[in-house]
């Protein structure tokens, strides 16, 4: 049975104390704030993941490949029982990371977060991280910072087109008038 909720400000705290051990890499004292059928919704995966050892098996796989990581809250708010966070990673590729072995390579992205508080206790999490930033950064499966760029950039390919063909048609118009004139 769930209990009142607690005060936004309060859960801006949870959420603090959360980050600041995790922070440290204490998984122990991260997992302590959670429930144990903790639910985890991760951007792009097809199915919740739930409990704190699946929780925990991500952390370590994390700290493994980034030993050095920082992590730093750049806003927080909440409302009722959900807490919203922008984090930022910063660390060093030095172990393997979705099969992709340690490059040296200094790494910095965003993640974009959502958490539900629930009986005083971190209850499930949303998670939006940027990974193709991540995977451009350490050179992953075929990214690259500038193949990064030239997808963006194919995103206006369309539009360009379109701007072309509609600068072409009205082209063509003026030029028939001026000739049928």
């Amino acid at each position: 049975m769930t209990t009142q909720p607690s005060p936004p400000q309060s859960n801006i705290e949870l959420i603090r104390k959360a980050f600041s051990a995790l922070g440290r890499k204490d998984v122990d004292a991260v997992v302590k704030l959670m429930p144990s059928d903790f639910i985890i919704n991760i951007a792009g995966m097809p199915y919740q993941k739930r409990g704190t050892d699946a929780w925990r098996k991500h952390a370590e796989i994390l700290f493994s490949a980034f030993p050095d990581i920082q992590v730093k809250i750049d806003d927080i708010f909440a409302g009722e029982d959900k807490v919203a966070v922008r984090v930022r990673f910063t660390g060093t590729h030095a172990g393997e990371f979705l099969g992709i072995q340690p490059t040296g390579k200094k790494i910095e992205y965003e993640s974009n977060e959502l958490y539900r508080i629930a009986d005083g206790k971190i209850a499930e999490e949303w998670i939006c991280s940027d990974m193709l930033t991540l995977m451009a950064q350490i050179g992953g499966r075929g990214f690259s910072m500038g193949r990064l760029a030239s997808m963006w950039l194919a995103g206006y390919r369309v539009w360009f087109a379109l701007f072309l063909g509609v600068a072409i048609g009205a082209l063509s118009m003026v030029l028939l008038r001026l000739i049928l004139s």
